[in-house]
């Protein structure tokens, strides 16, 4: 275990990366950066995120990538995902992307406005 968390805190060096951690061993490691989560509750996570690594959070970056790979979607022909979405999305929305590594389509379902509103809380808006 030790060696992992190791191996972890020399990637997000090299990378350049944050870690998220629940873990107070983990503060032992110096030279990284490190954000101890102090809530159980995501929202709260989220809120301590967003203050203490001083993100901006931009809406125009919303549902750009894949939640799977992380690879940046492509914007498809709606005729080409009749056969894979649900009869009902396909009737009503009209704009679909698709992840080009795993192939996941994605639609701006109910989520997105809900996203939306609780981004806007997360920007004190």
């Amino acid at each position: 275990m030790e060696k992992d968390k190791a191996s972890l805190v020399m990637k997000s060096l090299r990378e350049g990366r944050v870690i998220l951690t629940r873990d107070s061993k983990m503060s032992r490691f110096t030279g990284t950066r490190m954000v101890k989560i102090k809530s159980d509750f995501v929202e709260k996570q989220l809120f301590q995120l967003v203050k203490e690594l001083d993100l901006a959070l931009d809406k125009s970056d919303l549902f750009k990538r894949c939640i799977i790979c992380d690879e940046k979607l492509e914007n498809i022909k709606k005729d080409s995902v009749k056969d894979i979405v649900p009869k009902y999305v396909f009737e009503t929305q009209s704009i679909f992307m698709r992840c080009p590594k795993c192939k996941k389509v994605y639609w701006q379902g109910s989520h997105w406005a809900l996203v939306n509103k609780f981004l806007d809380r997360l920007r004190g808006e």
